[in-house]
């Protein structure tokens, strides 16, 4: 069982992103969650396409994997966090960024561009916010099939789609397409699903395009290092190689910059440790079967 670790740049807000990527590569991850955001590969500063050129060419330098995540918070309104999102009234800035998102996503070869819907506003009605996801989802979701990066959608405490079976309900009014994946948090899972993790990954295992991995206890929104939460990783990392998952699986800790190397090196030690008794486990269990 070999899955393929990686490292968000979220968690690097602190260093400079050429600098975060060879952290990262140094250490042993096999590729990186990148945040586009105002300090690292800001879609909206001049030159975009030289700096995404420069950027394509380190990642391949390095040998790692990418994958684009847009959850920059304060890059298209600097007083509310993650606004203008898809469920405001105008989401053209939202729109905009997640095809300026889409399109460094493709220069790059990410394996998926991630998204979310946001927190509904205040006295939105629920079925209007359903139906402004909906046609935000099918636009992003065209520009996505035309540039051929999968998008993938992740449930997100406290936002309209915060569980599996909402990304299921809004998979099922976008007409179930191929290209609109699903991004799972393994904290998450534990912090809103009502069944085990490793359930969270089977129920999931047929859309997965993404997954980012932390730790987190059950009704509580907060990345934790691992072992301080309620996850049991050997069964979940298990669970991700049964489904035959082959995508990156990114540590998610994008409140630890301040020590973002040593928290890097240290997970990516449990994350090894967790998938050898994963696979320590398997092999007694087929032993024992027989």
């Amino acid at each position: 069982m070999t899955l393929r670790f990686g490292y968000g740049t979220n968690g690097f807000a602190n260093h400079r992103l050429t600098d975060a990527l060879a952290v990262i590569a140094d250490l042993g991850y096999a590729g990186v969650a990148l945040t586009p955001d105002h300090q690292h590969l800001d879609p909206y500063a001049p030159d975009l396409p030289g700096r995404v050129a420069a950027v394509a060419g380190r990642l391949d330098q390095l040998g790692l994997g990418v994958v684009v995540e847009t959850g920059a918070r304060y890059l298209l309104d600097p007083w509310q966090k993650h606004a203008p999102t898809l469920l405001a009234e105008d989401p053209a800035m939202r729109l905009d960024f997640l095809a300026r998102a889409i399109g460094i996503g493709a220069d790059l070869g990410a394996e998926a561009v991630s998204c979310w819907a946001g927190v509904p506003p205040a006295g939105l009605d629920r079925r209007v916010a359903w139906d402004r996801l909906a046609a935000g989802c099918a636009k992003v979701l065209a520009i996505a099939e035309r540039a051929g990066v999968p998008i993938g959608f992740e449930p997100e405490p406290g936002m309209l789609v915060q569980t599996i079976a909402d990304w299921y309900r809004l998979h099922e009014a976008l007409g179930a397409p191929p290209a609109f994946g699903l991004t799972l948090d393994i904290g998450h899972c534990r912090c809103v699903e009502p069944v085990p993790v490793p359930e969270c990954v089977a129920t999931g295992a047929q859309h997965l395009v993404n997954v980012q991995i932390d730790d987190m206890r059950q009704g509580v929104h907060e990345h934790l290092e691992f072992g301080a939460g309620e996850v049991d990783f050997p069964p979940v990392l298990r669970a991700l190689a049964d489904a035959g998952y082959r995508g990156l699986v990114a540590v998610e800790l994008p409140r630890h910059s301040h020590a973002a190397p040593t928290v890097a090196a240290r997970s990516l030690a449990f994350l090894r440790a967790a998938e050898e008794a994963a696979a320590t486990a398997a092999t007694g269990t087929t032993a024992g079967g027989r």
